[in-house]
């Protein structure tokens, strides 16, 4: 038994097919398949269930495949330890976002990390929570940056900005007559949203209530779901509707004066607290700080923390 031969059926259990298996263990399908029958003669079970159009695990299996990804999480602890030997900030930190945090983020976070720790440049990953959750299990990812509540086990947390958010016009649209927007008159039927999977989501329809129906005299739009914040802006720019952004996206744009306009909420705003995560166990604290440190050296940190 291998690491390697673990490393197929961790693979091969998330992706169900051998061809995408062996793509992501950067090896043939041949001799994937070859190392996961291998390890099923030498366990005497069978952990997977092969038909012409599938692949499924067995319940055995999925007991085995829960405790190689347990092994193998510790055999990339004991490269990582002896990496953090040498020099806890020269290795890449592997930083993972979600999607409506990174783009607005990383642009201001690089420059202040890049002066801590020139020698520690970043991979990065921008995915929606489950997943990003799914990768720092696994190793994939050192260090996620989320937005609150957020818990898993032997996972560690650290708030490092609140951020308020905004409500986003059509520069014709009424209520920009307005200094401020309550809450109360949006709705999950007039706001234009990102789709299911995406917190933000979630966050927003919290902060506004739920009716079927606006009130009279009122555009009725029809509920529209979008894939990023920036398909949602144009969106509102070509005058489909209102939507509501967190306040770091708000001047990340290239429209003109006259199409889009923003307002606050009226107190109290509604805000979301971005924390980053990551494990318990991961043996580059010094590396964790100074992350942290340059977060919140970040103007948008530092704008809604000041």
């Amino acid at each position: 038994m291998t690491l390697t031969e673990l490393r197929y059926i961790v693979t091969l259990a998330q992706e169900q097919h051998f061809g995408r298996a062996a793509a992501l263990c950067h090896v043939s399908q041949p001799t994937l398949s070859v190392g996961v029958k291998k390890l099923e003669q030498e366990l005497g079970v069978l952990i997977f269930e092969r038909t012409k159009s599938a692949v499924r695990i067995t319940p055995v299996g999925a007991s085995i495949v829960a405790q190689a990804q347990r092994v193998l999480e510790h055999a990339q602890m004991v490269k990582e330890l002896a990496q953090a030997g040498k020099n806890q900030l020269t290795a890449p930190l592997k930083v993972g976002a979600i999607y409506t945090v990174g783009p607005y983020l990383f642009p201001h976070l690089i420059p202040y990390l890049h002066q801590s720790a020139p020698e520690m440049p970043l991979y990065i990953e921008e995915n929606f929570t489950h997943i990003l959750r799914e990768k720092l299990r696994s190793g994939e990812l050192d260090v996620i940056i989320i937005a609150l509540p957020y818990q898993d086990t032997d996972v560690l947390t650290k708030a490092v900005y609140d951020e308020s958010f905004c409500v986003l016009l059509p520069a014709q649209h009424p209520w920009t007559k307005k200094k401020s927007i309550d809450s109360g008159l949006l709705n999950n039927k007039s706001l234009l949203l990102l789709g299911e999977g995406h917190c933000f989501r979630d966050q927003v329809l919290e902060a506004c209530p739920t009716e079927s129906s606006t009130q009279e005299g009122e555009n009725r739009y029809t509920t529209v779901e979008a894939s990023s914040l920036e398909t949602i802006r144009h969106m509102v720019a070509s005058g489909l509707g209102v939507s509501v952004l967190p306040l770091s996206a708000v001047n990340s744009h290239h429209y003109t004066a006259g199409v889009i306009e923003v307002r606050p909420f009226t107190a109290p705003a509604p805000k979301r607290t971005v924390a980053i995560a990551w494990r318990a166990t991961f043996p580059r604290p010094k590396a964790i700080d100074a992350l942290v440190g340059a977060i919140r050296q970040c103007p948008l940190a530092q704008q809604n923390n000041g």
